[in-house]
């Protein structure tokens, strides 16, 4: 470790790492510091009994030829790295609901995607071509999304101010296809009063043109980001929780590591929700109108997730994704359940393996769940790096819950309990030690049609050397982050100037 970096980079999540690697790329010296005993953030893997499981990536968009994560992790170098497996082309995300056993499938290419729902629904092709359409529309008024220049047109453009629920619901009468078009809206946590269709469409859009499963899990971006900021001389290192941003005359000089090590530096960018990182640096050191903002912008929900180890050769591998709900009219509103209505909605998701012989080895199904149901337990602290005992009645909780989730997914999936051979869970306190995320926010910050710019954070700060990097920023998910590190490290090298490079390398390489 030096003494002195010209970037320092807090928390290793995606948004960390692919600044990181920028940067060294353009020739600083960069160092990465993480306080766990993984890196990662949200791409963190765990084993049980043998069986690697995702913590928050399930499948990712947009990785095909030519399209726009493919691109941007050509330019990174990663792309031939990863072991990746395409999800069911006419059907990778299947939306179901409770006393109806069609499945609803949402399949990949807009061709086929608009041929599979009129063949589901023949009397709506005019709604159907039409919200085809508007979600290519809408994508194309984000220019990094689509690898152009320019900048989204904040307050000018109606773009901002369209609500998800609102549009869907206008485009048809009947009610079946409004839930099916909105029925993957976990993507994005879908609130009916507040989700702008912009956020669906960004979410939407990079899977409808390609969606892929990480074989063995996320964690291989994390492995082939690391060996690449290696590469270009970048340090990366874990078990280095940064306590303490030190300010003097305004500008960072070092950070405290809980290890008693300090770390000097030129420029920092925190990968650390925006909120804590204001607490480290110290709320002093910003306007009491900026920190006030920051701490009043309402965080996503959180979830609860169980990750089910299946017996050898018993329950089929699905190349697809689920998105169930219990009320087929309730599907922008599955975040507001009572106690018995719980769980109203979830996703779905398998884990594949290597060996890939037709049957499955793990589920993981995830649904929503309030920080509140866990508030009780919130001073504790437990990950792999600082072991913690929460207590039984935490795992009496969680025993609990797991218990009513594998009851409503039997529903579903009616053989599931005798495939079933160990099972875990995660609370949002869960999310909240491991990644870091205020309360265990899902996806960063609430995006509130009625108030647009409320939660949109600046990657820059009043601290001329302090940049944010994120879900919280930009856009959640492996290509809003992506491109929400593209922005942070156009701040210290320039827009304009890093994605020439990034085209210019796509284009070395399609010649």
């Amino acid at each position: 470790m030096k003494e002195h970096y010209d970037i320092v980079i807090v928390g290793s999540g995606l948004g960390g790492l692919v600044s990181a690697l920028i940067m060294a790329k353009e020739g600083y010296s960069v160092c990465v510091l993480e306080k766990n005993n993984q890196f990662g953030g949200n791409l963190q893997t765990f084993v049980r009994d043998k069986t690697i499981f995702d913590t928050g990536v399930h499948y990712i968009g947009g990785l095909s030829e030519g399209q726009n994560l493919n691109q941007y992790f050509k330019y990174l170098g990663i792309m031939d790295q990863l072991k990746l497996k395409k999800l069911d082309e006419d059907g990778f995300d299947v939306v179901t609901f409770d006393g109806d056993p069609k499945e609803y499938r949402h399949a990949q290419g807009y061709e086929r995607f608009e041929k599979s729902l009129l063949s589901q629904f023949p009397e709506e092709e005019k709604a159907i071509k039409t919200y085809s359409k508007k979600l290519r529309e809408t994508c194309s008024k984000f220019p990094l999304y689509n690898l152009n220049k320019g900048n989204p047109s904040y307050g000018q453009d109606d773009v901002f101010k369209l609500n998800a629920k609102t549009y869907i619901n206008s485009l048809t009468n009947n009610k079946k296809l409004q839930a099916v078009l909105a029925g993957t809206n976990f993507l994005y946590a879908g609130d009916g009063e507040r989700s702008p269709f912009y956020v669906h469409a960004l979410s939407v859009n990079s899977y409808i043109e390609s969606a892929y499963r990480c074989i063995n899990g996320g964690s291989q971006i994390t492995k082939v980001l690391i060996r690449q900021i290696k590469k270009f001389g970048g340090n990366t290192f874990k078990h280095h929780e940064v306590t303490k941003f030190n300010v003097k005359n305004g500008v960072i000089t070092s950070v405290d590591i809980k290890n008693g090590k300090q770390i000097k530096g030129d420029k920092f960018i925190s990968n650390i929700e925006p909120k804590l990182t204001l607490k480290m640096v110290g709320v002093e050191n910003f306007r009491k109108s900026y920190t006030n903002r920051i701490n009043n912008i309402e965080s996503v929900i959180s979830a609860f997730s169980v990750y089910i180890v299946l017996k050898p050769k018993s329950f089929k591998y699905h190349n697809k994704n689920y998105y169930h709900f219990k009320y087929g009219d309730r599907v922008w509103d599955a975040q507001n359940y009572t106690q018995k209505s719980w769980p109203e909605g979830y996703m779905v998701s398998m884990g594949i393996n290597k060996k890939d012989d037709g049957w499955g080895d793990s589920l993981i199904a995830m649904t929503y769940m309030n920080f509140s149901e866990v508030e009780y337990w919130q001073k504790t602290f437990n990950t792999v790096a600082s072991k913690n005992d929460r207590g039984q009645t935490y795992e009496e909780f969680k025993s609990y819950k797991t218990e009513v989730f594998i009851t409503e997914l039997e529903k579903k999936f009616p053989n599931l309990r005798d495939c079933i051979q160990t099972v875990y869970a995660s609370t949002p306190l869960s999310y909240r030690d491991y990644i870091g995320s205020h309360n265990g926010s899902m996806y960063g910050y609430v995006k509130d049609v009625n108030n647009p710019l409320h939660s949109f954070v600046s990657p820059r700060t009043k601290i001329t050397n302090l940049l944010f990097t994120g879900q919280s920023l930009n856009m959640h998910g492996i290509l809003g982050v992506t491109i929400g590190a593209i922005i942070t490290c156009s701040e210290l090298v320039g827009k304009d100037y890093l994605l020439e490079k990034i085209l210019e390398v796509n284009k070395a390489q399609e010649v």
